[in-house]
């Protein structure tokens, strides 16, 4: 908290005697910030009156000098828990004389500069009465108080009231008016506030096209025909006991869902969504249900309970070479993976859906994927779900409450105890980010992967919701919309738009053609805005230098080609390139990307191995593209140098035989990373004779960047191989070695520059187990070691690295292509599939 000074005397003042305005700024609307400073002015026998304002919370209270005081001081350590008071300033102004104190009319003019809070998972109290038969909301799907439900998906403009809300279509009866009215109740100016005589309704609409009777399981099943007979919830949920596949409306889209254990039900979901082998991820009833599934740490459990309730990863039983004691779970729900998602319900439609106690026994266990085709943006509009998700469901549970902006499941990984968003969005956005540096008003547009954009004014940030992959025509409409309403909740007017240097981008195209509207574009180079956005949300102010290791899979190099393993000793104004991976060729972009068995044989030929037959990589390649590689190889036609670290790894996965065609972003790389959890000899040294894994590191000239060749490590897996070394043993081995590298490289860079910080970052390093192997070993060195711990490693935090970068230094010109290439691969993601991360 912050005050400003006492602001001189307007009038004269009674002895002991004071009024002063106040005004507090943060997520201080929709958190019940206004019932709480009636209570304190209460408390301390002060009169006056409070509203929302586009600036947030302002108020005038009058009384003893002494409680007024304190009232400034408790205003914010006393706040809602839901609450993030960022400021509060007060001034003295004349003395009124009235008493009493109230909430007056909320005042929308001027700038909007307050903060929306992110929706919020149910809260205890309004589950008790959820399931309490003698409480007037009893299974009330849409319960709700000043301390939880939806804010974000539902605000339509501030100040936040009722009217600036998708519930201004839902008058309050009598009862629900009064509670609202009463400063005592927890609904005390609740905006979503309603019961079962005036609040949404659902609804549940059976796909015509495609009875669950006719579609699966028996037609003459009496309770097929006996539907209509029953409530929305109770139908869906025998609907989904045997084996139906229903569209659930949520807070921030539609999901679809299938019961978790019915493998027919979610092979049948897998199929008709065209998903692959992505893992989907599944909501449990409770945490004990959650227990039989997996191991679960003190971190996750908290993240799993918690305000937020993301999609948690989680290890499961029976993985890492642990004898599997899981409950039972269809196989096909996630599919080689030693990882599930996992989330509790968050929502009370989603407790009702799952069942009370005296509900008749229905799954327990539910996949929940966004609703949408691959590749498309999260389904919220009812009649786009009735028409867009009629292939792919049997039947529509609904409601007539309005999602104003789409918000997907947010995703979670913990790190050695820490989470690390995967994916930030519900629960997340839109709260602010504190800024170690103040920025012009500016949007970042993010990348084209994961897309995220970031709004930015003076010291805050407002990272968005996930929006997706920036391929589909639908998907950058509701970019354009997301942006619409995020500028218009935070008062943001871009006077800077940031974009990646990718030509290809279609973010940084759109950013280009706004020129014309005489908004300047800056590109900020990939691998330097995951780096910057480290140091942001470590409130480092660039001030020095750090040792940036940033892998992934994809970024526009300022030499024309595709980056992905690099060292860069960087600060917000600007970077050195001190190492990278050794360029491999990328045969065919994003054919390489799709099918890692070419990567694996390129990078074989760019090592001097042959492409001998008793390789999983070379075996699992027709003999007639072979040869088109070879010839494609020799010839340089159709390839494009790669330093990427993500392809790598996929070029290691396909050459231990473990993955050679991809249906989802860095399936190789997670498939791989599962196989190496199951060894249980990681060392990277020399074993039984055969050759160490290692990187040759060389420098070209004196001030040339080291260059990392993997060919040593290569030769010594494909030893391995040979020697029927366990491919468990092999995987770790590699994990450790890579690690190793690191250690290295980071090593010269201190012992040359002076440099003692390190930042990892990039999509890469979403890998746990790379992640701890590389924190370990530079802290064992000495090194302070900083990682995305606010916004994720990918592409998703992208943006906020970009408003850095583009904040604190000179534009830069477009770079070129290198003469000869080949377009760049602007895309991870298998054509058809759905976003990246599990959901």
């Amino acid at each position: 908290m912050t005050q400003a000074p006492a602001a001189p005397v307007l009038a004269p003042q009674q002895p002991g005697r004071q009024r002063r305005g106040v005004t507090v700024r943060g997520v201080v609307q929709g958190v019940g910030f206004r019932p709480f400073v009636v209570a304190l002015a209460g408390e301390l026998g002060l009169a006056g009156h409070v509203s929302n304002t586009g600036e947030g919370v302002v108020a005038e209270v009058e009384g003893d000098a002494t409680a007024v005081a304190d009232f400034c001081r408790r205003v914010s350590s006393d706040a809602p828990p839901l609450s993030v008071v960022e400021s509060v300033t007060h001034e003295e102004i004349d003395l009124d004389g009235g008493t009493g104190f109230h909430i007056a009319p909320s005042r929308g003019t001027g700038v909007a500069r307050t903060l929306v809070p992110p929706d919020t998972a149910t809260c205890a109290d309004c589950l008790t009465e959820l399931t309490d038969p003698h409480d007037r909301r009893y299974r009330h799907p849409f319960i709700t108080c000043t301390h939880c439900g939806p804010r974000f998906t539902l605000v339509t403009g501030l100040p936040y009231d009722r009217a600036n809300t998708t519930m201004a279509r839902f008058p309050m009866c009598a009862r629900c008016a009064a509670e609202y009215a009463d400063p005592t109740d927890r609904r005390f100016h609740a905006q979503p506030v309603s019961c079962h005589d005036c609040g949404p309704r659902l609804s549940l609409r059976v796909n015509d096209a495609r009875t669950p009777a006719l579609a699966i399981g028996d037609p003459t099943d009496p309770g097929a025909t006996a539907l209509r007979d029953v409530d929305p919830l109770a139908r869906a949920r025998r609907l989904l006991r045997i084996g139906a596949i229903v569209a659930v409306k949520g807070v921030g889209g539609y999901h679809l869902a299938c019961d978790a254990t019915n493998d027919a039900s979610v092979r049948l979901l897998r199929r008709r969504k065209a998903r692959g082998d992505k893992p989907f991820a599944v909501m449990a009833r409770t945490l004990t249900d959650v227990r039989r599934l997996t191991r679960l740490s003190q971190p996750e459990r908290e993240l799993l309970t918690g305000n937020t309730r993301p999609i948690v990863l989680l290890r499961r039983h029976g993985s890492g070479g642990r004898r599997q004691t899981a409950a039972r779970i269809a196989d096909s729900v996630a599919p080689g993976s030693p990882d599930l998602g996992v989330m509790l319900p968050y929502t009370p439609l989603h407790k009702l859906l799952l069942g009370l106690p005296e509900d008749p026994c229905g799954p327990t266990l539910l996949v929940m994927t966004s609703g949408n085709h691959g590749g498309q943006p999260i389904v919220t509009d009812d009649q786009d779900a009735l028409d867009t998700l009629a292939p792919l469901v049997d039947a529509w549970l609904t409601h007539d409450r309005p999602i104003h902006v789409p918000c997907d499941d947010s995703v979670v990984r913990v790190h050695e105890g820490e989470p690390v968003p995967l994916r930030r969005s519900r629960g997340y956005a839109p709260a602010t980010l504190t800024l170690p540096l103040p920025v012009t008003p500016a949007l970042a547009v993010g990348g084209d992967l994961k897309n995220a954009f970031c709004l930015g004014e003076g010291r805050r940030a407002w990272l968005s919701a996930h929006i997706g992959d920036m391929d589909d025509l639908s998907t950058q409409t509701a970019a354009d919309t997301a942006e619409r309403h995020l500028t218009g909740i935070t008062g943001v007017r871009p006077e800077l738009l940031v974009a990646d240097q990718h030509p290809g981008y279609r973010s940084t195209r759109r950013a280009r053609a706004r020129v014309r509207d005489g908004v300047p574009v800056r590109q900020v180079q990939h691998h330097h805005a995951h780096v910057a956005s480290v140091l942001a949300e470590h409130g480092l102010d660039g001030g020095h230098e750090v040792i940036g290791v940033a892998f992934d899979g994809t970024g526009y190099g300022t030499d024309g080609a595709v980056w992905g393993g690099e060292f860069l000793l960087a600060d917000y104004a600007g970077f050195r390139r001190f190492a990278h991976l050794a360029y491999a060729p990328l045969p065919g972009g994003d054919t390489a990307v799709r099918h890692p068995y070419r990567m694996a044989l390129a990078h074989l030929y760019a090592a001097g191995l042959p492409w001998s037959d008793d390789l999983p990589c070379v075996h699992a390649t027709q003999p007639q593209e072979l040869q088109l590689l070879e010839r494609q190889l020799e010839r340089g036609l159709n390839t494009v140098p790669t330093s990427s670290m993500g392809r790598l790894f996929d070029a290691a996965a396909a050459l231990l035989g473990v993955c050679h065609t991809v249906g989802y972003e860095a399936q190789a790389a997670m498939e791989l990373e599962a196989c190496a959890h199951g060894s249980t000899t990681p060392s990277a040294g020399t074993t039984a004779g055969r050759p160490g894994y290692r990187f040759d590191l060389r420098q070209t000239g004196p001030n040339a960047p080291l260059t990392a060749d993997p060919a040593p490590l290569l030769a010594a897996m494909v030893v391995d191989l040979r020697a029927e070394v366990p491919r468990e043993w092999i995987a770790a081995r590699f994990h450790r070695t890579v690690a190793e590298l690191v250690r290295t490289v980071c090593a010269a860079a201190r012992d040359r520059h002076r440099l003692d910080t390190v930042a990892l970052t990039g999509g890469v390093f979403a890998n746990a187990l790379l992640s701890a192997h590389c924190a370990e070993l530079l802290r064992a060195d000495g090194h302070t070691v900083l990682r995305n711990r606010l916004v994720p490693p990918g592409d998703g935090g992208l943006a906020l690295g970009q408003l850095m970068v583009a904040a604190r230094s000179e534009e830069a010109p477009e770079p070129a292509p290198a003469p000869g290439a080949t377009p760049l691969p602007r895309t991870d993601v298998h054509p058809g599939t759905d976003e990246p991360g599990t959901d």
